[in-house]
């Protein structure tokens, strides 16, 4: 059995490329944001660990 796919038409394609093109930014974005939450929460369990130590 074949596959039988309709072909979409041009309105709905190019909201699905935006769409795409969108998550795709949003996808770079959260890779950038996490790397720096990821070092800010280093620092801070750092901070606290010199804390308990010095107290």
């Amino acid at each position: 059995m074949a596959w039988n796919t309709p072909r979409l038409d041009s309105e709905r394609s190019r909201r699905r490329l935006q769409i795409l093109a969108e998550l795709a930014g949003a996808r770079a974005v959260r890779q950038r944001v996490r790397p720096q939450r990821e070092r800010t929460e280093r620092l801070r369990q750092l901070i606290a660990t010199r804390r308990r130590v010095t107290s």
